[in-house]
Formats: C-alpha cells, structure tokens, sequence
C-alpha cells in the first residue's frame, strides 16, 4: 500500500490553527507492564490532538487542575460515571473510548447470559442484554462461580467442543478449548474462585476454519467513520500465534453508511450483528457512551458442518487497530471530498521486520516483555468503486 499525501504526519495537514487545549493519556491503575503499548498510545494522543486541534499532549496527572479543555484516551474502558466526570468526562467528545455503567460491562462477559436466572451474577448485571444478542452470538454462558461453569460447560459438551475465555484477556490468551467433561474440569478447577466470582468466565461454542472480522465506528469532533475489515495473526518472538494487526475498509459516516453498500454476505452479516449487540448495549446500559466501538465477529464451521457467525466480544478503549483509526480519519479530515480509505495495523515481531518506507511507524524497538516489536500503519485512498461493492 502506498501512503499518499492526505495521510502524512498530522503536523504537515492543512487544518485549524491549535487552540488552547491537550489530548491526555491516562494509563490507568499501575501503568502498562509493556512499553510498546505506552509509546503507540502517546503517538495516538498526539495524533489525536492535531485532530482536535489542541496544541498538547501529555499524561494526565491527577494531582494538577487543568484550566484549558482536556480530550483524554484512557488506556482502558473507564467504570462509572462518576469517575469519568473527575476526569473531565461526560460525554462521547471527551475522549477516545468509552464509559460503562459496571466493570463487567468492559469485558466479553456482557456478549452471554447466565446458564439460569437464580446463577450468581454481580450487581447490575443485566438478563435483558443476553437475550438481545442472542442470535447474533455464538451459543455460550457467562458463569461467576465453578458450580455455575460447570454446568453451562457440560451443556455445551452436548454439542461439541467448548472454548473457556477468561474475560479480561485480548488477543485469544489465556483461552483454552475442551472437548470432555474431565478437561472441562480440569480447566475449571484452575481458575481462581475469587477472580471468577469478581470477574466471570465465558464458555462459547468452538468452531473450526474460523476467521475474526472487525466492525467498528470511531468518532473525533465532527469526523465519524465506520469500518469493517479482518484481523491477522502473526508468530510472536516465542513462536506463539498473537494478533498481528487489522486490515480495515474505512467509510466516512455511520453504521448506515456501511449498510448502503453491496457488501459481499459474509460481512454484511458482520456489519449487521455488530450492529444489533452495539444497540443492545446502548439499550441495556443506558449510561453507557463510547467515541470507539469495535466489535469483533467471528465466522466458522461448528461440528455438524455448519456455518456460523457471531460477535465474540467488544471493546469500548483504544484498541490494536487504532493507529489504522486515526489514519482513516486524519484523511477524510485533510480532504472533505474523501468518501473510503484502506489502512492496515501491523504488528511484526523479531529486528529483521522492518516496516516499508511508507509505513508510520508508532513504535519499533526493544519491549521489556515481548522482545523485539515493530507497530506501524499503512493506508491508501479508494474510489468509491475500490472497496467492496459500490454505493447501494
């Protein structure tokens, strides 16, 4: 892909003037244990301020009084809006991410419904949001305790593999698929009984040939933009199979937008069951909020041989295809008359990845944790004819 002119560093853009403000990035309770994710963030909020047209950024401090206007990008979906307010916080134009009401709500515990109305469950939790979703997710339980897991878990033995999702993990780790009663109880037994009573566990349907599609909706200031693409998977410096980047198709405009278009089938039913758990959400939630919607869609075989799709899970905080975000949106913002873009996150694991010299790189270096990284994004600008389909 070949980077053009629009999509250049947001300091060479034609744009407003900066003005009294700063982007802030809040890392959240104990910062983040690996240092390439700080350094892709602080390059997002810079970004993000040019965007806004703010003349800073930096890290918020809670002990300082900020007079001019704060946009914040918090690390990870913040909880209550009481603690939103105290940074600033009160609407979808504060910040890149959302606000929910529970911390249960934050994680891909919310995509099931218990296995039965008397199950243990925390407080708020909300029996209305399983059954809004339920024909667009896979067939699956959430369980806050090993009595209730093991119950969800058999019966779905019934119908063939079971994959057991702790809920606040990304990128599939911690994940593990069984296909018995005793692995079941084996992976169970494991699992904490005071994690598992303060944050849940999912248990899914397993399907096979699957591949993970994105659709999303990110908004700064007046620009919107959806999307709809596929994520990769690439082999990590201990050989393990991580995410390695989104490939999206933005859209200028909302969730409409992409259901204008003559998508081919497989991704207009992604588009359309993100859009059913995105409305479930704001419905069963009512002071939830979010300027980043990213909902990823799974779409496989089950054990009879048939195809499924389902929303595993969302995530409602500057997410591994953000970069790609704010480069669809720095374009649409340095030409009005830009209706789609194609951009690319990537990330390469191992010093001989090196990123093309079109690429902008967010980070490439050494991380104390997972070795040798390069994080860059790449984007070209479509016709509208380019992308799948044109206008419907």
């Amino acid at each position: 892909m070949t980077r053009p002119n629009a999509l250049e560093s947001p300091s060479t853009q034609v744009g407003p003037l900066p003005r009294q403000g700063l982007v802030l990035y809040c890392p959240g309770v104990g910062g983040y244990a690996r240092s390439h994710e700080r350094a892709t963030h602080l390059e997002i909020a810079r970004r993000l301020a040019a965007l806004k047209g703010f003349d800073g950024t930096g890290e918020f401090d809670p002990n300082r009084r900020y007079a001019d206007p704060v946009y914040v990008l918090p690390a990870f979906t913040l909880v209550g809006t009481d603690s939103a307010s105290a940074l600033g916080i009160r609407s979808e134009h504060d910040l890149f991410g959302g606000v929910v009401p529970h911390s249960f709500a934050a994680t891909k515990a919310i995509t099931h419904p218990l296995i039965r109305c008397d199950a243990c469950a925390p407080a708020g939790w909300s029996a209305e949001m399983g059954e809004r979703v339920r024909r667009v997710v896979l067939p699956g339980f959430t369980a806050f305790s090993h009595g209730d897991a093991l119950i969800a878990g058999r019966h779905l033995l019934d119908g063939g593999s079971v994959r057991v999702k702790p809920v606040q993990e990304t990128g599939g780790r911690g994940q593990a698929v069984v296909g018995n009663d005793v692995e079941l109880t084996a992976v169970l037994a494991a699992i904490d009984p005071a994690d598992l009573s303060r944050h849940g566990i999912v248990l899914e349907e397993h399907l096979g040939n699957a591949t993970t599609l994105s659709v999303g909706q990110v908004r700064v200031s007046d620009l919107v933009a959806t999307y709809y693409g596929m994520q990769r998977l690439t082999m990590d410096n201990n050989g393990a199979a991580v995410y390695g980047g989104s490939d999206l198709t933005v859209w200028r405009g909302g969730f409409d937008t992409l259901l204008g278009l003559a998508l081919p089938q497989p991704v207009r039913l992604a588009v359309q069951q993100a859009c059913v758990y995105d409305a479930a959400a704001t419905a069963c939630f009512p002071t939830f909020f979010a300027s980043r919607r990213n909902y990823d869609v799974v779409q496989g075989v089950d054990v009879r041989g048939r195809r499924r799709s389902g929303v595993l899970e969302q995530s409602w905080r500057v997410g591994g295809a953000s970069g790609a975000e704010i480069a669809a949106l720095e374009a649409f913002r340095a030409d009005p008359d830009l209706k789609a873009v194609r951009v690319a996150s990537v990330e390469a694991y191992g010093a001989d990845a090196a990123p093309p010299p079109d690429a902008t790189v967010h980070f490439r270096g050494r991380d104390e944790r997972v070795g040798f990284i390069s994080k860059y994004v790449m984007a070209e600008r479509l016709g509208v004819g380019d992308a799948h389909g044109d206008e419907g």
